[in-house]
């Protein structure tokens, strides 16, 4: 097997107060960074950059550490609060409303990476600032291999600006359904694709929720739709997405190539992360999975796209 390559990631770092029709967990470590850090390193060891407080949780961290996450870039400001969210999802988990949010030490977060990281192969820009995104890139000794960006609709109405100009410089942008209309003004996915494609991503993934994701390669009409797993048992669907990325990310670190196969395998090996993800609260069901529940879950979700 080829030798890892480095994969570095930005974001969130977070304790979340979940509440959903059938549970609730009131200390619940969340964050983009954080989720997308669990899932990927079942495939490599990742490098994480963010901020927490005081309150975070020890345990959290001896896990992280423990599943291969590499926490020098994780700032501890012990004369703050970590950042947290409080959401409540509705009946159907599709929908979820946000009750409460506070920043804390993350609202003057100013990402830092340390010097071993500034080499890195592979980087991830979990959701946080454009301005920020592209202060991170701008710490980068080379130019990672791959870039992949994440986003959300916040930005897209106050700073579609600095948004462009950060997606204008990266490889992947994975992004939802819903953004993926609203950045562009489009009416169908296809043209949105294209609108998006033309400001600088090669790859793009649009996240479909339960309906799965659709992946638009780097090839004029290398277009490629993934399942979504049926689940009988949807417990918390927060970080999913993260979970993807992660997963399809890390699934790229270990790759020989990023042609057209190698990259539906990613997506594929990202929607297996995101199926375990919702399982269960936080990073539960990722920290308890072993290589031979990802393969299963894996095949099953190949048989799905069989016919």
């Amino acid at each position: 097997m080829n030798q890892k390559k480095k994969l570095v990631v930005v974001g969130s770092v977070a304790i979340d107060w979940v509440i959903t029709p059938h549970a609730e967990r009131e200390e619940s470590v969340g964050g983009a960074a954080t989720y997308f850090s669990m899932a990927a390193s079942h495939h490599t060891p990742v490098h994480l950059v963010g901020v927490v407080g005081k309150d975070f949780p020890k345990q959290a961290l001896a896990e992280m550490k423990q599943a291969g996450v590499d926490l020098e870039g994780l700032e501890v400001e012990e004369n703050a609060l970590t950042f947290r969210w409080k959401g409540r999802y509705h009946e159907n988990m599709n929908q979820r409303d946000t009750l409460e949010t506070h920043l804390n030490c993350f609202e003057s977060f100013s990402p830092k990476l340390p010097e071993s990281y500034k080499n890195a192969d592979m980087l991830f820009l979990a959701n946080i600032q454009p301005n920020l995104q592209l202060q991170v890139l701008e710490q980068m000794n080379t130019r990672p291999g791959l870039v992949g960006l994440d986003t959300m609709n916040l930005w897209i109405d106050i700073a579609s600006d600095d948004l462009r100009a950060v997606v204008s410089k990266v490889d992947v942008l994975t992004i939802n359904e819903e953004e993926a209309l609203q950045m562009t003004g489009s009416m169908s996915l296809l043209d949105a694709a294209k609108e998006i494609r033309k400001i600088g991503p090669k790859i793009l993934v649009i996240k479909r929720g339960e309906y799965g994701a659709l992946l638009f390669g780097p090839e004029e009409n290398d277009l490629f739709a993934a399942p979504a797993m049926p689940l009988a048992d949807v417990h918390d669907p927060t970080g999913a997405g993260d979970c993807f990325a992660g997963g399809f990310m890390g699934y790229l670190c270990g790759a020989q190539d990023q042609n057209s196969e190698t990259l539906r395998k990613a997506v594929i090996w990202g929607s297996v992360m995101a199926s375990f993800c919702v399982q269960g609260f936080s990073y539960d069901t990722i920290l308890e999975l072993n290589a031979e529940k990802i393969e299963a879950r894996y095949k099953e979700f190949v048989a799905l796209t069989q016919f």
